[in-house]
């Protein structure tokens, strides 16, 4: 009946204006309030200045819009549908805060703004929010779906507060929310938002080459260049879990599901070639950028970004900038909020500024090691420096003197293994065939250090005993030219006795016994004296000699195996005990050997009979036969 009375375009202006008061309706029933102040809100007109800017881009006030979104640069684009058709930028705000890091949204609760392609509806736009006024984005669209991504209540809002949110200032978002107003009273049924991490250009996407999301990033580009080449806002579809853009099936009965493999489908002439040529530049460029190219990092660590305008802002409240602020706003990369009356502190503007804030690792430190834990002085000792190559050679008393100061005085006085002092003080000593070659040919008469001999109980040794100093450890290496302390002596170790004294010897050389003309043969020689014994001294035929004064008491001298062996060829061949002859008066009697084995080869050394043992040497008893005494006696 409109139609008869009005004419078909009279009709379609009707229906026009009917959709414009449902927008207007649905508005004010989302207040849930019939207060003024929400309805002034959510209805007040654009302002002077923004209608002739309208105007001067060839506008009308209630055409049609688009919302183009960029993270990176945290800014929002308004472009309106001119008089030819096309589509031009009316309108660049400076975002004032978003939160999370440049890629999509995931799931509920990890601050991530979402990116991609969304459709904004006259029921998605909210005049009560609790942010001034919002539109809300209507995430998750039918892709993030298919991808199992969860999220709610995203908006573009006021109050330069987000989690999740694209943030403005109360002034911004109200210019935003009317033209959005107007644009459905046009007669526009819904308008786009296009939500991107950056300007999507080939520079970008190289900078962000090692991103994980940079496949996706490149989808999105795809759809970006369509409406940078159509000058129109692409036809958004969804197949094999991606975008594609102004796409119609070939197959009029197929349709496009997100879930389902991509139908057969073509693009406007010349759009898919040219948006594959585009996408050939990008991988080229990615291809070829070397290692000194800039690479930007994937996390910021910042929680979002905020638009250089309100940090300059923040840093200098006298300042202007596109809207007021809350008293307290929490920029990036702090994890407090700062009032907006006074300048906020440099270091927050900084981390706010930088590309990346260093957030250091929750490792818990090592607890210290106490210091009777087992094996610390091992440890102490293993990390000490290593004697170097000259300090061998010339080896100094300050690594002796290091060595005894180590050695502590009250060292226990028995137990099974040596202390930590000790083990510091044989790592500290020298060592090697340079000391070995030195300790070989040194006299064992150099005393030791006295701590060391205070370290083990061992007993005395008689005044005038000596060792030969010889010692394979040392010849071959690894030993130390000091002796190291020793552990304590177990208490049930058996301990020889105390040897007695031995009187001092004679320096002296006895002189040549004479021989007698008497005798025309040489005297045969002595027997061997039993151990312990000394051989009585024969006498001459002339009994007119005098007598032999008594000379100092000489130790025996043992002989050589080999010196036994052809002592005792000798008196085979002489049928009879050799002896030695009369030492010449007034000279001492030459010392007799002390075979190791009986001159027989049938008796045994030590402790056989009772003569032998009381006449034998102290200690003897203890002694097996064929036994290894380390002094010479």
């Amino acid at each position: 009946m409109l139609s008869r009375l009005f004419g078909a375009g009279a009709g379609a202006r009707w229906r026009m204006a009917l959709l414009g008061g449902c927008a207007a309706l649905a508005l004010a029933a989302c207040t849930g309030d019939e207060s003024p102040s929400i309805n002034a809100k959510a209805m007040k007109a654009l302002s002077p200045q923004t209608l002739a800017l309208i105007s001067d881009k060839g506008m009308s006030k209630d055409s049609p819009i688009v919302v183009r979104i960029y993270k990176e640069e945290s800014e929002l684009e308004v472009w309106k549908q001119t008089t030819s058709g096309d589509y031009a930028l009316l309108k660049t705000y400076p975002i004032c805060r978003w939160s999370g890091e440049l890629g999509p949204k995931v799931k509920e609760g990890d601050r991530q703004a979402p990116e991609g392609f969304y459709t904004i509806t006259p029921g998605q736009m909210n005049p009560n929010s609790s942010y001034y006024l919002s539109f809300d984005l209507g995430f998750p669209n039918a892709y993030d779906r298919a991808w199992g991504r969860t999220g709610s209540n995203l908006m573009v809002h006021g109050d330069c507060s987000s989690r999740g949110c694209y943030a403005m200032t109360d002034e911004q978002v109200q210019e935003i929310f009317a033209l959005g107003r107007e644009s459905f009273r046009g007669g526009q049924r819904a308008f786009q938002v296009q939500a991107y991490p950056f300007r999507m250009t080939a520079d970008n996407l190289v900078r962000h080459r090692n991103n994980p999301n940079l496949a996706f990033w490149k989808m999105l580009k795809r759809g970006s260049d369509t409406f940078e080449l159509t000058k129109q806002p692409p036809k958004v579809d969804y197949c094999s879990k991606r975008y594609v853009f102004d796409a119609t099936p070939v197959d009029p009965g197929r349709r496009f599901d997100a879930s389902l493999p991509c139908p057969e489908y073509t693009q406007p002439e010349g759009l898919a070639e040219t948006l594959a040529a585009r996408a050939r530049q990008v991988d080229t460029q990615i291809a070829s950028a070397g290692p000194l190219a800039p690479v930007a990092p994937v996390t910021t660590g910042k929680d979002g970004g905020m638009n250089k305008v309100f940090l300059a802002k923040l840093a200098n409240p006298e300042l202007s900038a596109p809207g007021s602020l809350p008293a307290v706003v929490k920029p990036p990369g702090s994890d407090y909020g700062v009032a907006t009356n006074e300048p906020a502190p440099e270091d927050t503007i900084a981390l706010a500024k930088a590309d990346m804030v260093p957030v250091s690792a929750d490792v818990p430190l090592p607890t210290p090691r106490p210091d009777d834990a087992p094996g610390a002085g091992t440890q102490v000792a293993s990390s000490a420096e290593q004697p170097s190559f000259l300090s061998r050679l010339i080896p100094s008393s300050t690594a002796r003197e290091a060595a005894s100061s180590a050695v502590p005085q009250d060292a226990p006085a028995a137990g099974n293994a040596a202390p930590a002092s000790a083990q510091v003080a044989s790592l500290e000593s020298g060592g090697g065939f340079l000391d070995s070659v030195r300790s070989l040919f040194s006299r064992s008469g150099e005393n030791p250090d006295a701590s060391a001999t205070a370290a083990a109980p061992v007993t005395e040794a008689p005044t005038g005993e000596t060792s030969s100093g010889f010692s394979f450890g040392r010849l071959f290496g690894g030993g130390s030219s000091e002796p190291a302390p020793s552990a304590a002596m177990p208490v049930d170790a058996p301990v020889p006795p105390e040897r007695p004294a031995v009187p001092a010897q004679s320096s002296a050389r006895p002189a040549a016994p004479a021989r007698t003309a008497a005798v025309p043969t040489q005297a045969p020689r002595p027997a061997p004296a039993a151990p312990g014994q000394r051989p009585a001294a024969t006498t001459t035929t002339s009994s007119a000699a005098p007598a032999t004064p008594q000379q100092p008491r000489r130790m025996p001298v043992v002989p050589s195996p080999g010196q036994a062996a052809a002592q005792a060829y000798y008196e085979t061949l002489s049928g009879s005990p050799a002896t030695a002859t009369a030492p010449a008066s007034g000279s001492a009697a030459g010392p007799a050997l002390r075979p190791s084995v009986a001159a027989n080869g049938q008796e045994a050394l030590y402790g056989t009979t009772p003569a032998r043992t009381e006449s034998g040497l102290p200690g003897a008893s203890i002694l097996s036969p064929g036994g290894f005494s380390s002094s010479v006696q």
